[in-house]
């Protein structure tokens, strides 16, 4: 889950209400069986490593996005996928957006 700003802060209200929506719609694939797991990602204590082992408080300074959190589901087809993400309640911000990929096989082919 992509939030285009990475700086905007939503107030408390905002976010009760967002994780209300959330959580419905987490509890919606679930029901179906389809939801695996899945969890925001924080900032706190955040670091971004770099070439020649730099090493930099982050991730801040240019971003123009940030990955708010990730889930994953078990879905027949990346269209099964696809309508999920349709209804994840952070497309509610402009310019956010959700990414929809498969899951490498560990396999070595993908």
């Amino acid at each position: 889950m992509r939030h285009e700003d990475g700086k905007k802060v939503a107030s408390p209200e905002q976010m009760q209400i967002w994780m209300k929506q959330t959580m419905d719609w987490i509890g919606g694939i679930s029901a179906q069986n389809k939801f695996s797991g899945g969890t925001g990602l924080l900032f706190d204590d955040a670091r971004v490593v770099r070439p020649n082992n730099m090493v930099t408080n982050g991730p801040f300074g240019e971003i123009k996005e940030t990955i708010g959190g990730y889930m994953i589901v078990k879905a027949d087809s990346v269209d099964e996928a696809v309508e999920f993400a349709k209804g994840c309640p952070v497309l509610q911000g402009e310019s956010n957006s959700v990414e929809v990929r498969k899951i490498a096989k560990g396999d070595g082919v993908h």
